[in-house]
């Protein structure tokens, strides 16, 4: 048997280090063992999927030197590589199940669902799908199809019982059926959801190993059962530990930095970032800290992956990177880096546009352009203080700037402008005031060449951790602050 193992990830935002993480553990298993890995995009979320997204993360994975076997990028056998390009596969399955009677059709309106959920919570229940599509005659079916009924297809699932499956790191694992709801495998707009486009593909694919987060346990169920409906043999499974931040808390981007390209724009080197993956969970034989990715795969056994939840920790990274930079670099090899990095002649073509009309000396484009250069700025509470407005003032205008650029599915200076001005209007604030936190969580400064045009050029990752980094100085919002922006935004 060919080992063949996969990473999946969904082109819906910035390209997440949990990803990145995921992949690592992927290849390396198939490495070790003479095999495949394949990077599949699960685009099915055509609302949320993007080009771009799904580049970024290609540019990502590259720039960290996770190299695949099959994709989207470099083809393969097994293609299409993407699961917006395979809808015809996916309906001749989820006609199968049907005509089988392991799937239905569910007729109900989103607010049927919300209704039936209240009514569950009330009642002390657990909200899950109550069956009523299982109700229905053949007729009134065929009668609802007739007509263009919007509809999806929910699959079956026992009533009762237990369901039990191995895991290669946690052994044998049970779940009760009655936790598991009737999971929709095709939406209204005709497209599978991720459970049964997952479980198609893994098989189509040869899949031999699904090594992936342990947020997928509670779903394996689901997956077993579908292979069982297909009549094929489930892939061996094995999850792994979830990312955790110092406080271990699970890894999110409010606490600490979650995007690969933040990490590249930081001046992180990609033998360092990859490394520090590596040891996520990980150790090597003779537990040094600091190792290569050929080095890693040479030795490479999952068993040795431990299930306490590895702690990311970016000064650990930043310490890691220095021994990278000090010990595997060489003056000229620094020199290129550092050229790479920042001082390239596309990126300076960027910034010095911003700045030409301020220098009179080259020397003055230092301090102009410093904070292009730098990772989070220098800033404290006083950096902030502005006459015209109060601290409370100051998080809502930091936050809700963050909520809005957050959503960009277009980074571009044209949209940058579109929601700051928005949000300048709709606070009744002057965008000259408005933008005052802007500026100093951005640039470490109350003014600055063109700061939208920096934001643009900075990107979105860099951006929003510096307004995330400014929001924690001025003191985030309270859980209860929290609730009234949230709603404040939503009604915005």
């Amino acid at each position: 048997m060919t080992v063949r193992t996969r990473i999946a990830p969904s082109p819906t935002g910035d390209p997440h280090v949990g990803t990145a993480y995921i992949a690592l553990f992927n290849m390396a298993f198939a490495k070790k063992h003479g095999g495949q890995f394949v990077l599949r995009i699960e685009d099915t979320d055509q609302v949320r999927s993007t080009t771009e997204s799904e580049q970024s993360i290609l540019d990502s994975l590259n720039w960290l030197g996770l190299q695949w076997d099959e994709g989207p990028d470099v083809g393969g056998e097994y293609g299409p590589y993407r699961q917006s390009e395979r809808s015809d596969i996916y309906a001749k399955y989820i006609q199968q199940l049907l005509d089988e009677g392991n799937a239905f059709y569910c007729f109900a309106t989103p607010e049927e669902l919300d209704e039936m959920r209240k009514q569950q919570m009330a009642n002390g229940e657990t909200p899950k799908y109550d069956g009523r599509g299982l109700l229905l005659s053949e007729s009134e079916i065929k009668q609802k199809l007739d007509a263009g009924v919007p509809h999806v297809v929910r699959m079956k699932i026992p009533e009762q019982g237990v369901c039990t499956f191995d895991d290669l790191l946690r052994g044998t694992i049970e779940i009760d059926w009655t936790q598991i709801d009737m999971q929709v495998l095709m939406k209204a707009d005709g497209l599978p959801t991720y459970h049964l486009a997952n479980v198609v593909d893994d098989h189509l694919m040869a899949i031999t190993h699904v090594i992936r987060g342990e947020e997928w346990i509670n779903s394996a169920p689901k997956h077993q059962l579908l292979y069982k409906y297909l009549g094929w043999d489930m892939p061996v499974l094995c999850h792994m530990p979830l990312l955790r931040n110092p406080d271990k808390s699970k890894l999110s981007k409010r606490k600490n930095p979650t995007s690969i390209n933040y990490y590249e724009r930081m001046g992180f080197l990609p033998e360092a970032v990859v490394n520090y993956l590596g040891r996520m969970g990980w150790s090597m034989p003779d537990e040094r800290e600091k190792f290569s990715v050929s080095e890693m795969i040479e030795v490479f056994d999952i068993e040795r992956v431990s299930l306490g939840g590895p702690v990311f920790d970016v000064d650990k990274l930043s310490w890691l990177n220095g021994l990278w930079i000090r010990e595997d670099l060489s003056i000229d090899d620094l020199a290129k880096r550092f050229t790479t990095w920042a001082v390239n002649e596309s990126y300076l073509g960027k910034v010095l546009p911003l700045i030409q009309k301020r220098i009179n000396v080259l020397s003055d484009a230092a301090p102009l352009a410093s904070f292009f250069l730098e990772g989070m700025p220098s800033v404290t509470v006083e950096s902030f203080e502005y006459k015209k407005l109060d601290v409370e003032q100051v998080r809502k205008i930091l936050q809700f700037s963050l909520w809005r650029l957050e959503a960009q599915r277009e980074w571009t200076l044209d949209n940058i402008q579109l929601d700051l001005f928005a949000l300048s209007e709709s606070l009744e604030i002057k965008m000259r005031d408005f933008m005052i936190p802007v500026f100093v969580a951005v640039s470490g400064k109350q003014s600055a060449p063109s700061i939208m045009d920096a934001m643009e050029i900075l990107g979105p990752d860099m951006t929003r951790a510096r307004l995330r980094a400014g929001l924690n100085v001025v003191g985030g919002p309270s859980k209860k602050e929290m609730k009234r922006l949230e709603k404040e935004f939503r009604n915005l």
